[in-house]
């Protein structure tokens, strides 16, 4: 059926949009199951060396699922930040998304799409932490994400 996975991409984001006022790219690959909760939060840990070794779809519908979202994101007039991944361990490492380590879908699976309306808030007040929780920090060119980076 064509046009299936984006409603589906369209769908799990949303879903995260409405639920914090952005998308991160691992919100919509859990949202279309092809990411469960304990693997993402092994990789956060430390245990699995990159994401993509424990999502349940193939690299070309991770790819693609990928340049849904931005389109998604691009036509809803989100704004594109990037984030840090850190580790939750001693070590506190970047996070790695692929096995490659290509640049380019690196940046694609940091990106997160933030609302304009969480933009101008955090630029209206920048000292204050959102109200959302796991909302990223907007400072300077890119956000320090609660759950995502270290600042």
């Amino acid at each position: 059926m064509p046009g299936s996975l984006e409603r589906r991409v369209a769908a799990a984001a949303s879903a995260a949009l409405d639920r914090n006022r952005f998308v991160a790219p691992i919100d919509v690959l859990a949202g279309l199951g092809w990411l469960h909760a304990e693997h993402a939060e092994a990789w956060r840990r430390g245990r699995v060396p990159y994401l993509e070794r424990v999502t349940v779809a193939s690299l070309g519908k991770l790819s693609r699922a990928l340049r849904i979202l931005r389109r998604w994101a691009e036509l809803g007039g989100l704004q594109p930040r990037e984030t840090v991944y850190i580790s939750w361990t001693r070590s506190r490492h970047r996070l790695r998304f692929t096995k490659t380590g290509d640049e380019n879908l690196e940046r694609a699976y940091r990106t997160h799409w933030i609302s304009p309306e969480l933009v101008a808030a955090k630029r209206r007040q920048p000292a204050e932490r959102s109200q959302h929780p796991g909302a990223p920090e907007l400072v300077g060119e890119g956000p320090q994400g609660a759950d995502h980076a270290c600042g």
